[in-house]
C-alpha cells in the first residue's frame, strides 16, 4: 500500500513538473514570437494587428501559468484532491 501511495505521489509530481515545464516553454515562445510580430507589424502596416495574437496568446499563457502553479480562483487549490478523497470514501465508487 505504501509503495502504491509513493508511486501515485511520484506520478502526480511528475505531471506537475511536466505542466510547469510546458508553461516555461510556452512563455519562451511567447517572448520570442510576439516581439517578432511587433517588429513585422511596425515594418509592414500602420494598424497594430500584432496586439490580437499578443492578447489572445497572453490570456492562454496566464491560464496555463495558473494551472501549472496550482492556482484555481474558482474551485480552489486542492479541489481535485478533495474530490478524489470524497469519491474514494464512497462505497458506490
Amino acid at each position: 500500500m505504501e509503495n502504491r501511495l509513493q508511486s501515485e505521489s511520484y506520478l502526480r509530481a511528475r505531471r506537475k513538473v511536466e505542466c510547469i515545464k510546458g508553461f516555461y516553454s510556452n512563455l519562451l515562445a511567447y517572448l520570442i514570437v510576439i516581439p517578432f510580430l511587433a517588429w513585422l507589424n511596425w515594418h509592414t502596416s500602420s494598424f497594430a494587428w500584432f496586439l490580437f495574437p499578443a492578447i489572445g496568446w497572453g490570456l492562454g499563457l496566464v491560464t496555463h501559468g495558473l494551472k501549472a502553479f496550482g492556482y484555481d480562483p474558482i474551485l480552489g487549490r486542492d479541489w481535485e484532491n478533495r474530490k478524489i478523497r470524497e469519491l474514494m470514501s464512497k462505497d458506490d465508487f
